[in-house]
């Protein structure tokens, strides 16, 4: 599989965080729904401590794509939901250990709540396998 990063000159390079656009080609798509703090058990972990929870979370799908065969590497496309943008900070801290070297498409999208009142930060994707 191929890998290429598309940055037009008409906008702001966001890397290190993220890129403005990934184009491949080989491989097989995998769909990775939203992971929340939670753990194997489904107990939350970090309650209130956004950092804490953003570790669960890439945590996990580090989980999903490593059962699909795949890496940090692999994804293309995240969506992060933050339940209140002073989170963001701790969300920057967490993600960038993880997307050092590939930093994949993003948006990110303060909501009001997510599926328990626990949850400060959900994170969907898309990877190419």
């Amino acid at each position: 599989m191929t890998r290429d990063v598309i940055q037009p000159d008409s906008l702001k390079d966001p890397r290190p965080r993220y890129s403005q656009g990934i184009r491949t080609d080989g491989g097989k798509l995998l769909f990775i729904s939203g992971q929340t703090a939670a753990d194997r058990e489904g107990n939350v972990v970090g309650k209130g401590d956004p950092e804490a929870q953003c570790e669960q979370v890439f945590a996990n799908l580090r989980a999903v794509l490593a059962a699909a065969g795949g890496s940090f590497q692999n994804l293309m496309m995240t969506t992060t939901y933050l339940t209140d943008i002073k989170y963001r900070d701790a969300y920057n801290k967490v993600r960038l250990k993880y997307y050092s070297d590939h930093q994949p498409t993003s948006t990110l999208v303060v909501v009001r709540a997510l599926g328990s009142e626990d949850f400060l930060i959900e994170i969907d994707g898309i990877a190419v396998i």
